[in-house]
C-alpha cells in the first residue's frame, strides 16, 4: 500500500495529457456539463470513461476525487468496492469516488498502468496521488482517506461537493457503528498527522486483541508513514549505494519506494539483501518483507512473486 502524502510521486509515472485535453462527452439530457465542477455534482459515486474523464480532472480542483478501477471478472474488486462506496458517502462531499471500468476503458487502464485490479488512486488539484491495490479492511480504507483529505488541505483542495436533488436520508437507514475508542484515537491521530499517537493507539489494541486485522493493518500504514516521514529519497539511496549490506539504509529505500508506488524495486532491493546477509542476520529482512507484503495485498501479483522468491531463499 502506497503513501497519500506523497503528492509528487505518479508524476512522470502517469500521462493524463491526452485525457486532459480530450473533449468531454456530450451531458445527458438535463444535465449542465459545465456546473459539474462548481460543487454540485449527479452523485458522490459516478461512472467515468475515457470520453469524460477530462471533467473529473477539472472536478479534483475543488474535492479530491479517488478513481477505483475495476472489472466486472475482479472478485475482489466486488468486495472493496461497495467499502469505497459507503466511506465516500459517509464523507458527505469531502470525497467523490469515480469507477472506472479498466475493459471498458483502455486509455485509461494504460494511463494509470494498471497491472493489477483493483488499483486506487486518487486526483488532487489535476494531480495523481498513489493510495492502494488490491482489496483492503474497511479500517484502514478510512485511515488511506483522511491522509488524503490532509493531502488536500495541504494544497489548498478543501471544498466540498453536493448532490443534485439530494434528499433527507430516511430514518430507518442503519447507521455504522462507531469506531472502537483505540480504532478513533488511531484515526484522530492520523489526521493530525501525529504518527507515533496513532501507533501506539493500534500496539494498545493489539495488545488488547491480537486478532484485531484492522489494528494490525492499520499499525503496519501508520508505520510506514512514520519512516517516511520527511525522508529524502535522493539521500536515502546514496546511502544505500555506499553500503549493500547495511540493513537500516536498504529498508529507508525500500520503504520510500513502496510508499512511491514502486512495489516491484523495494521488493527486489530486499530480496537481493536477504541472499547477501549470512543466516544469523536475516531475521529483521524477513519481517519487513512481511509487513511489506500484508500493506500491498496478499492477492496482489508483487507480493506473490516476491513470497516465492524470498521462500526459494528461505529453503
Amino acid at each position: 500500500m502506497t503513501d497519500p502524502t506523497s503528492g509528487a510521486a505518479l508524476r512522470g509515472a502517469v500521462d493524463l495529457s491526452t485525457l486532459r485535453n480530450r473533449p468531454a462527452a456530450a451531458a445527458p439530457a438535463g444535465q449542465d456539463r459545465e456546473a459539474m465542477p462548481a460543487g454540485s455534482v449527479p452523485s458522490l459515486v459516478m461512472d467515468v470513461t475515457d470520453d469524460t474523464f477530462a471533467q473529473v480532472l477539472e472536478l479534483s480542483r475543488t474535492v479530491p476525487v479517488v478513481i477505483d478501477l475495476w472489472a466486472e471478472w475482479c472478485g475482489p474488486c466486488k468486495q472493496l468496492s461497495p467499502v469505497l462506496e459507503r466511506v465516500v458517502t459517509e464523507l458527505g462531499g469531502r470525497l467523490v469516488l469515480a469507477k472506472v471500468d479498466v475493459d471498458a476503458n483502455p486509455q485509461l487502464s494504460q494511463a494509470f498502468r494498471a497491472q493489477s485490479i483493483p488499483m486506487v488512486v486518487a486526483l488532487v488539484a489535476g494531480q495523481p496521488v498513489p493510495m492502494f491495490t488490491g482489496a483492503v479492511p474497511e479500517q484502514q480504507v478510512r485511515e488511506v482517506f483522511a491522509q488524503l483529505l490532509q493531502l488536500a488541505a495541504q494544497n489548498g483542495v478543501t471544498g466540498t461537493v453536493s448532490v443534485d436533488g439530494d434528499a433527507p436520508a430516511e430514518a430507518s437507514e442503519p447507521v455504522e457503528p462507531p469506531l472502537p475508542p483505540l480504532h478513533a484515537e488511531a484515526f484522530d491521530a492520523i489526521e493530525a498527522g501525529d504518527y507515533p499517537r496513532a501507533i501506539a493507539a493500534y500496539e494498545k489494541a493489539l495488545a488488547e486483541n491480537p486478532r484485531d486485522a484492522d489494528a494490525r493493518a492499520g499499525l503496519g500504514q501508520v508505520r510506514l508513514l512514520d519512516r517516511v516521514q520527511g525522508a529524502d529519497l535522493q539521500a536515502a539511496r546514496a546511502a544505500a549505494a555506499a553500503a549493500p549490506t547495511d540493513i537500516d539504509a536498504q529498508f529507508a529505500v525500500a520503504d520510500l519506494d513502496v510508499a512511491g508506488g514502486h512495489v516491484e524495486d523495494a521488493f527486489g532491493r530486499l530480496l537481493e539483501l536477504f541472499a547477501q546477509l549470512p543466516a544469523e542476520e536475516r531475521a529483521p529482512v524477513r519481517e519487513r518483507m512481511l509487513e511489506l507484503f500484508a500493506l500491498v495485498g496478499d492477492a496482489d501479483p508483487r507480493v506473490i512473486r516476491a513470497r516465492g522468491q524470498l521462500a526459494s531463499l528461505l529453503f
